[in-house]
């Protein structure tokens, strides 16, 4: 038997044929699922996670639009304010009637929708897509966690030669900013090199560009 794909899919709709349905399909195409009946539910299961805004396996979710109690509309914009969707791509099931809501939370931060009853190839296919997708958030989070835990190893002085070096300024003029010896703006550049693991001022000011 081949092994599951990696990657997790959470099923929520409050139809247990639906559920069971795509549990199925997925099943059959290698792709791991979990699935609730209810919005709280799934909200639950991660609040219980240590990180749920930094998964360390892709994921996306598969939400019902329209729900008793809790709506999907609703649990969406919960879990859109807590930063939990950055790296779980969420694709909407609706029927005919909520498709204009769907398009518009697609325009609001949503990765698709994708109206009942589903073409199986075609849900899978934006299924695997958006896996694709929390795959490369998640490594850019990891990436991120690196460089922070990097930077933390600075020290005070470091961290204003970095900044400094990064503007593009010459040893000379950083170090008459910083009232020191332009030999020690040359240490503490090598140090900030070394523990940056970077061999230039490009590779320093890509690193941290955009953090």
């Amino acid at each position: 038997m081949q092994p599951l794909i990696d990657g997790l899919i959470f099923i929520v709709d409050d139809d247990a044929s639906v559920r069971e349905a795509l549990a199925w399909l997925l099943r059959s195409r290698r792709l791991h699922s979990e699935h609730f009946a209810g919005a709280d539910d799934f909200e639950a299961r991660l609040a219980a996670e240590a990180e749920p805004a930094a998964p360390r396996q892709p994921r996306c979710l598969l939400l019902d639009v329209r729900m008793p109690g809790t709506s999907g509309l609703e649990l969406f914009d919960r879990l859109r304010a807590r930063g939990w969707l950055d790296a779980m791509p969420v694709i909407f099931l609706t029927g005919h009637a909520d498709v204009p809501t769907a398009v518009d939370m697609v325009k609001q931060g949503a990765f698709d929708f994708c109206e009942k009853p589903f073409s199986d190839n075609a849900l899978v296919d934006r299924i695997e897509h958006a896996l694709a997708v929390s795959a490369r958030v998640i490594d850019d989070q990891s990436q991120r966690r690196v460089i922070a835990a990097r930077m933390a190893e600075l020290t005070e002085r470091e961290h204003k030669v970095a900044r400094l070096v990064i503007e593009g300024l010459p040893n000379k003029l950083i170090a008459d900013q910083l009232s020191i010896s332009v030999r020690t703006v040359e240490v503490h550049r090598a140090r900030v090199f070394e523990k940056m693991e970077v061999k230039s001022a490009v590779e320093l000011a890509n690193l941290l560009r955009g953090l």
